[in-house]
């Protein structure tokens, strides 16, 4: 099994790797994003695998990299590009940056009024309160914003913004 194990883990490592890079790129020019983005997220996952064997079976070359500088300015370099990309996310939304625009409209939406709202959905306040009601959001009135009503209604804004669309649907 070993043997096996060891025959395998690189082709494995590079067959992974070119399904993982050709869905990146088309995930990158925004390609198919349906029948890639899952494909990319689960078989880069299941890549760890055949590198984890890989590394294994070639362990004492991998060692010697870590005894000269290439490796740890690559790393380095590495280490800087991801933070750089991941910094808007890490600092979040409240400081203007990162986080995805369709959540930050949510948020917006749903820090709104029924009377603030009603209007983007063709509704009178009146209605879009009777709308909400007969949805489950008990705490619907037009004082509060539409996040406190979910929320005393034991929902969240996701249900929320499912509600409102569906009311403008009709």
């Amino acid at each position: 099994m070993p043997n096996l194990l060891s025959r395998y883990a690189t082709p494995f490592t590079t067959g992974l790797f070119l399904v993982s890079l050709i869905s990146g790129i088309a995930l990158f020019f925004h390609y198919g994003t349906a029948a890639f983005r899952e494909m990319h997220e689960w078989l880069s996952i299941v890549l760890i695998i055949p590198f984890v064997l890989h590394v294994w079976k070639n362990w004492r070359p991998f060692l010697a990299y870590f005894k000269r500088l290439p490796m740890a300015l690559s790393l380095a370099l590495c280490l800087v590009a991801g933070f750089v990309f991941a910094w808007p996310a890490i600092t979040g939304p409240a400081s203007g940056g990162g986080g995805n625009p369709a959540f930050a409209m949510v948020n917006i939406v749903a820090a709104g009024t029924p009377g603030e709202v009603a209007p983007l959905l063709g509704k009178s306040e009146a209605e879009l309160l009777d709308g909400l009601k007969q949805k489950g959001f008990a705490a619907a009135d037009g004082a509060r914003s539409l996040s406190e009503i979910a929320k005393a209604s034991g929902k969240d804004n996701m249900e929320l913004i499912a509600t409102l669309t569906a009311l403008k649907a009709k």
